[in-house]
């Protein structure tokens, strides 16, 4: 963009404010759409060819193309930079699965979830501690550790968890764990399941329902948008309520460890009310 595209600065909406905007018009006349990817599999990571992948990222080629916007350029960042990195218009959607909460619905416009999914922990092989719960590592003592900016950090610390180590990615938990440098590390239940594949001294605990203050914490994660541009979330919407009213939305994701547990017909209005902007769902 040149030195005359910089003078609208003046006109951009207020922060948080929810308005329709035209970047959905603006990346079919380019035909290319920015995708903010985190290094977390399955849901949305760079293999080694470079190319995204994850289950995210596979919804997105779909709808991406559906609207009329054929290429998906993949932008890697941290997690914890990826709702910065789309106010700071480094990419355009927020592609890695993110968890639809409160607090980050004060911040981007969310779809509705494409999938629904409980929290598990990777333990030292035969769980010593016999941990099922955030109140058992709060009970016990146990030192946690979870990945930048994740929601479990917030159920851990709702349960009266005191020592959570931060840690980059679920690999690091693992290892972590297998080190004895943490009794456990908390993600969801596909990842933790996926990272501890033939690992012969951790396991993964069974999945349960995380609670906060006597209500489900749920774990319902989907694509980020900028307040700004409602009409793109709204027509992202449309095209995912589509996929999974066909059956084709669980098969785009099976390749990468989801199944109909994690089909869910929840809406950002539930996870978020009052806060999700409208919808034309």
């Amino acid at each position: 963009m040149g030195a005359a595209g910089l003078t609208g600065c003046s006109l951009a909406p207020e922060e948080g404010k929810v308005e329709g905007g035209d970047l959905l018009s603006r990346l079919r006349s380019s035909g290319t759409v920015k995708v903010g990817v985190s290094g977390e599999q399955p849901f949305g990571y760079i293999d080694a060819d470079g190319k995204a992948t994850g289950e995210a990222p596979a919804i997105a080629e779909v709808i991406f193309k559906r609207l009329g916007i054929p290429n998906v350029r993949p932008i890697p960042t941290q997690f914890g930079a990826l709702i910065p990195g789309l106010k700071a218009l480094q990419f355009d959607v927020v592609s890695a699965g993110m968890y639809i909460n409160p607090p980050r619905c004060e911040q981007v416009l969310f779809s509705d979830p494409d999938y629904l999914m409980l929290d598990a922990f990777i333990v030292r092989k035969g769980n010593p501690h016999g941990v099922k719960s955030y109140e058992d590592i709060a009970k016990k003592g146990l030192k946690m550790a979870s990945g930048t900016a994740y929601a479990e950090i917030g159920y851990a610390e709702a349960a009266g968890v005191k020592n959570i180590l931060i840690l980059p990615d679920p690999v690091a938990g693992r290892d972590a764990v297998a080190q004895g440098r943490v009794d456990v590390f908390a993600g969801t239940n596909v990842t933790v399941k996926g990272v501890v594949k033939n690992n012969a001294r951790v396991e993964a605990t069974e999945p349960f329902q995380p609670v906060v203050d006597g209500k489900p914490a749920y774990g319902a994660g989907g694509f980020a948008f900028r307040p700004s541009e409602k009409n793109f979330r709204d027509a992202f919407n449309e095209e995912l309520h589509k996929l999974k009213k066909s059956g084709e939305l669980l098969r785009i994701v099976r390749p990468f460890g989801f199944t109909e547990d994690e089909m869910t017909d929840l809406t950002v209005e539930k996870l978020c009310p009052g806060m999700s902007g409208g919808s034309s769902s």
